[in-house]
C-alpha cells in the first residue's frame, strides 16, 4: 500500500504543471514521402505505466485541468485493456464539436467507454481537433484513422498528410490519440500492395516516434490471408487491430453460434502476429441487410436478437478473451449508431436502444 501511495503521489504531481507547447514540427516532417522521412523498423517502445485508476483513459482516471508536461506514465499498460472498451464513430457526417461532445460524453458515462474508433472520413479543416477536444473532455482515448474509402482514389494520401500534421500541431493530441490505424480493409479492398502497405506503417510510426503514437491497420483476417498472409505488414504494425464480422463467414448460422468462426479468426492471427496487442475494431453484427450488406452463408441471420446476441457472445467469452496472448483482446462495439450504419448501430436511426447493452469492462 505504501508503494502504491508513493507511485499515486508521484503521478499526481506529475499531472501539476502545466503543459508545455512545443516548437511546430516542419511541414516536411509531416508528409511521409521516401524522400522525406527516412524509414525506422523498430515499433514504438513499450512504456512504464501507472495501475488504473491512474493511467488514461481507465475508468475512474481524473483528466487534469492541463495536460502534464509529456506523455511518460500517462496511458494504460495496453496488455491491461481487454473486454469492451468502446465504440466504433463513423465521422462521414462531420459532426459539430457539440455533437461529439455530447455523443462521446455519452459513451464515456452511459457505457464506460475507453476509447472511440473512427470510422469512415471527415475532410473539413479542423476536424480532427474537434476529436481531440472532444476526447480530452469525456476521457476517452481514440483510435484515429486514415480513411482510403473505396473508390480507388489517391484522396488518402492528402488525408494522411492532414492527419499526421494535426497530431504534431495540437499540443493534446498525443494525450488522447492511442493509435493511428490505415484502413478501412486495405488488404482485402486492394487499395495498395502489401509491401507498399507495410512501407506506409514505417514511414508513418517515424513520422510519429517523437510523439509516442503507435501505428497500425485496420483489417480482416482474410485481407491478409488472400496477400499470401502479408506477413511484413504484420511485422511492421505496433497492434493488430482486426475486423471481426463472422456474419459473412460461409458458414454463419445465427450469432450464437459464432464462436467458432471468431477464434479461427483469432487463432490466424495468434499464430503470426508474434505477440503483439490484438483489438476487434470493426466488430459486430447486422441487425437487418442492406445492397452492401449481403450474407455469405443462406443461414445467416441479420435482425436485433442476432446483433444483441453477438454481443453478449463476446461477454460470455470475456475469460477466454482475456487469455489470449499480448495482454487479451480489447473490443469495439461496431457502430454507435444507426445513422452512422444501418443495421449496426447499438442505437436505432431514432436514438433509441436497440437492445440493453452494458457488457463487461473487465474479468
Amino acid at each position: 500500500m505504501a508503494l502504491y501511495a508513493l507511485v499515486a503521489a508521484l503521478a499526481l504531481a506529475r499531472l501539476l504543471p502545466a503543459f508545455a507547447v512545443p516548437a511546430p514540427l516542419n511541414n516536411n516532417i509531416a508528409q511521409p514521402h521516401p524522400e522525406q522521412v527516412k524509414p525506422s523498423a523498430s515499433a514504438v517502445a513499450k512504456p512504464l505505466a501507472l495501475p488504473a485508476p491512474l493511467c488514461f483513459p481507465s475508468l475512474g482516471f481524473l483528466t487534469p485541468a492541463v495536460a502534464p508536461a509529456d506523455h511518460s506514465l500517462w496511458w494504460c499498460d495496453p496488455a491491461t485493456e481487454y473486454a469492451f472498451v468502446g465504440f466504433s464513430y463513423e465521422v462521414t457526417a462531420c459532426q459539430s464539436r457539440a455533437q461529439l461532445h455530447k455523443e462521446f460524453r455519452d459513451i464515456r458515462q452511459h457505457f464506460k467507454s475507453r476509447y472511440v474508433r473512427l470510422y469512415g472520413f471527415c475532410d473539413r479543416e479542423g476536424f480532427y481537433d474537434d476529436i481531440v477536444d472532444a476526447a480530452w473532455a469525456n476521457t476517452l482515448g481514440v483510435h484515429a484513422l486514415i480513411w482510403f474509402g473505396f473508390d480507388g482514389s489517391d484522396i488518402w494520401i492528402s488525408r494522411r498528410d492532414t492527419l499526421l500534421a494535426a497530431l504534431h500541431a495540437n499540443p493534446l493530441a498525443p494525450f488522447v490519440t492511442r493509435v493511428l490505424q490505415f484502413g478501412s480493409e486495405p488488404l482485402f479492398d486492394d487499395v495498395l500492395p502489401h509491401a507498399q502497405l507495410a512501407e506506409q506503417v514505417t514511414l508513418a510510426k517515424a513520422n510519429l516516434s517523437s510523439l509516442g503514437i503507435p501505428v497500425t491497420v485496420s483489417e480482416l483476417a482474410y485481407g491478409y490471408q488472400e496477400r499470401g498472409g502479408a506477413q511484413d505488414v504484420l511485422d511492421a504494425i505496433d497492434s493488430i487491430n482486426i475486423h471481426m464480422l463472422p456474419f459473412f463467414s460461409q458458414q454463419a448460422s445465427t450469432s450464437d453460434q459464432a464462436w467458432p468462426l471468431v477464434e479461427t479468426d483469432l487463432n490466424w492471427f495468434i499464430a503470426h502476429g508474434n505477440g503483439k496487442k490484438m483489438y476487434f475494431d470493426e466488430n459486430g453484427w447486422p441487425s437487418v441487410t442492406s445492397p452492401s450488406v449481403q450474407p455469405n452463408s443462406p443461414d445467416a441471420v441479420a435482425d436485433v436478437p442476432n446483433e444483441q446476441g453477438y454481443y453478449e457472445l463476446l461477454d460470455q467469452h470475456c475469460e477466454d478473451l482475456k487469455a489470449v496472448v499480448g495482454g487479451g483482446i480489447g473490443w469495439f462495439a461496431h457502430i454507435y449508431s444507426d445513422n452512422q450504419e444501418p443495421g449496426y448501430g447499438i442505437y436505432d436511426s431514432k436514438g433509441n436502444l436497440k437492445f440493453p447493452f452494458a457488457p463487461r469492462t473487465a474479468c
